[in-house]
């Protein structure tokens, strides 16, 4: 390996194939064609949305760095063949550095997202829906608790009906779906969903038979007088990581093979979908829980020699879901809202057990919508 030695700490590898850099304390590695290809420069990136201007094609096959120089937090690179200089920000190469460990085990999730049992109940995020309507500090602290938790309650919210579109209205999009924009959540005579009924509900994820499942979904309470009807949710991704340490072959067996999951309760619907119950990422990275057996279809896609054992990681699975040590239990009032992560977390609902009226409304949006506007409100530093 040919080293160019540069001003200290910088120097180029492999013929200029590769740049090494300290960043922050550590030394990082970038690839030429990688540095090419991420240039911030205006001939490269449109100035006005910051998309690509340039394809695969147009960056020189063996794309080499010629020279490179640090000077005041920024590093000034030449690039060839082509002959063009681009200068990159320091802080912008630590943030996207990618020559870092690789994660240890799977299932691993990222700094921005914490675990919890059920003593996040004496913790749960909660805002006025009145200061998340009207205060970018409270709407920043409602959704960076949605990513961080997976869950979030709102109070003081208007009983007139519609407040979760107005509440979706500040993040993203309702995502519509046979249910209609909107669903009201109360017993029915023929329902066409168990959810509409007076029985309690096993905990679960809601739609796994869609694809793509609903990121979110949100719930609001317009009147409540029975007694029961509790709502119980449910860290997933805390309930995957205890069956790992608990059985971790269990654990492999639910994420290394695709469940399936339908719907055809609404005449002219027939929805189906195949996906694993806890899915993971290349990487290893939990990304997804996938739970609801109303709605699981026959499982064809597990071999004959594995189908038992599957069947003993499925039923552990529901195990640790109904344990009482991971739920928290709360009762929505007139007024009051939540949202979950609905590819986290699991909610549930105790039956209820007195005459009366409860009624809530829902409806499902998407999660990158939310991030999306986290993001921003981040970026022009709301509330920070």
């Amino acid at each position: 390996m040919n080293e160019q030695t540069l001003a200290t700490p910088l120097r180029l590898l492999d013929h200029g194939a590769v740049l090494e850099v300290q960043l922050g304390g550590e030394m990082r590695r970038f690839h030429a064609v990688w540095l090419r290809d991420n240039a911030q420069d205006a001939e490269t990136r449109s100035p006005g949305n910051g998309q690509r201007l340039i394809t695969q094609l147009d960056i020189p096959q063996y794309t080499r760095i010629a020279d490179a120089a640090r000077m005041d937090g920024r590093i000034s690179l030449l690039f060839e063949p082509d002959g063009r200089r681009v200068t990159f920000d320091a802080d912008w190469l630590s943030a996207h550095a990618y020559d870092k460990p690789a994660p240890s085990t799977r299932g691993w999730n990222e700094p921005a997202i914490t675990r919890w049992d059920a003593s996040f109940a004496d913790k749960m995020p909660i805002e006025s829906y009145r200061a998340v309507c009207t205060d970018a500090s409270a709407r920043r602290r409602w959704l960076e608790a949605v990513r961080r938790y997976g869950f979030a309650r709102l109070v003081d919210a208007p009983t007139s009906g519609g407040a979760v579109l107005d509440t979706v209205n500040l993040f993203g999009y309702v995502r519509e779906t046979n249910y209609g924009r909107l669903f009201d959540v109360r017993a029915e005579v023929s329902p066409t969903n168990l959810a509409f009924t007076n029985l309690g509900l096993q905990a679960h994820t809601d739609n796994p038979y869609r694809d793509p499942t609903p990121g979110l979904q949100l719930l609001a309470c317009l009147e409540n007088t029975v007694e029961g009807g509790e709502t119980i949710v449910i860290d997933g991704f805390e309930v995957a990581a205890l069956l790992q340490a608990l059985a971790p072959r269990d654990f492999d067996l639910l994420a290394g093979y695709c469940a399936r999951f339908e719907y055809a309760g609404t005449r002219g619907v027939k929805l189906r979908s195949k996906r694993p119950i806890i899915e993971l990422g290349p990487d290893g990275e939990l990304l997804a829980i996938r739970f609801n057996n109303r709605s699981a279809a026959p499982f064809t896609d597990i071999p004959f020699d594995v189908m038992a054992d599957y069947y003993g990681a499925y039923r552990r699975l529901a195990e640790l879901i109904e344990d009482p040590d991971l739920a928290v239990s709360f009762k929505l009032a007139p007024g009051e809202m939540f949202i979950v992560d609905n590819l986290r977390v699991l909610h549930a609902r105790k039956a209820i057990t007195s005459s009366g009226e409860r009624w809530l409304q829902g409806c499902y949006a998407d999660k990158d919508g939310l991030l999306s506007s986290l993001l921003a409100l981040e970026q022009d530093g709301a509330g920070g």
